[in-house]
């Protein structure tokens, strides 16, 4: 298929992808305290279509160590480019915001760091006690890259004691050199076994999670056996979102799934064992993540 071909395809929205934009005072708030605290979210670096929905309903995604990454992965708009150190009170000013948000389910996560010797992990350790401190019975999220697959940095997160411990394998095998090229699947999975491993050694309750975006060209048989190998390493919450480009630069949308089959994917992973499952076109790894918790049967 030409080039040109796939971005006249990749335009034509279905009707259950048109998002109607909620007007909210509310969203202005949340972005003039991201503004004056200098915080970054995902929602706005990586474009999310539910930025303004989250925004109105008083939550954000804090995006921690920059904005700038050290990958280029095919699907993500989070450009790469000249690296600044990590901000020394970033931890401090996430708590903060959460604070004064009122949030009871914080999520955070980060860009990859490849340039840092630990990866951003002892950063992460930090937000998650700055939070806990001032946010003592809310639930922490954190959503972290592979950190090359180091155990000794994943204990570095683990120990900080978040309640849930996302790690995203984005999509199947077969896709990873054009989506994810400077990842490793298998390595991404054993990150999720060694957090649930280090977490159980440590007598630490800890939850796991991923993800992964259908549309890129991906089969039916490839996502049923990506959810098998996400069980068989005790992932506990599982997302399953519709991949949008970001633009015309990033790789096209090779289809539209249907609401109808993200339900089924729905269904066959809790067959499959997956307490808490978040399936559909908008579903990404933190929306409504307070209420995906709240309805499993963790």
């Amino acid at each position: 298929m030409s080039t040109d071909s796939q971005k006249t395809r990749q335009s034509r929205f279905p009707q259950w992808l048109k998002k109607r934009m909620p007007a909210s005072g509310e969203a202005q708030h949340v972005r003039k305290l991201l503004a004056n605290l200098n915080l970054a979210t995902v929602c706005s670096g990586a474009q999310c279509p539910n930025q303004a929905e989250c925004f109105a309903r008083g939550t954000a995604t804090f995006m921690i160590l920059g904005e700038i990454c050290t990958r280029s992965c095919g699907f993500c708009a989070i450009p790469s480019g000249t690296l600044a150190p990590p901000r020394a009170d970033e931890p401090e000013a996430v708590a903060e915001a959460a604070k004064r948000l009122g949030l009871r389910h914080v999520v955070v996560t980060s860009v990859t760091r490849d340039d840092l010797s630990d990866g951003g992990a002892e950063h992460f350790a930090k937000t998650i006690k700055a939070i806990r401190k001032n946010l003592p019975d809310s639930v922490i999220e954190v959503l972290t890259p592979d950190f090359g697959g180091d155990e000794s940095l994943i204990e570095t997160v683990i120990s900080a004691e978040p309640n849930i411990f996302n790690h995203n394998v984005e999509t199947v095998p077969h896709l990873y050199s054009k989506v994810r090229p400077q990842a490793d699947y298998q390595r991404s999975l054993e990150v999720l076994r060694y957090a649930k491993q280090f977490s159980r050694q440590q007598d630490i309750k800890l939850y796991t999670k991923s993800g992964i975006m259908v549309g890129l060209g991906e089969t039916a048989e490839q996502v049923t056996a990506v959810l098998s190998d996400l069980r068989e390493v005790g992932c506990d919450i599982l997302t399953i979102g519709q991949y949008l480009a970001p633009s015309k630069e990033h790789l096209a949308v090779e289809r539209f799934v249907e609401p109808a089959e993200f339900e089924q994917w729905k269904t066959q992973a809790k067959s499959m064992g997956f307490a808490s499952v978040a399936s559909g076109p908008f579903v990404r790894s933190s929306y409504r993540a307070e209420e995906f918790l709240e309805n499993s049967k963790i």
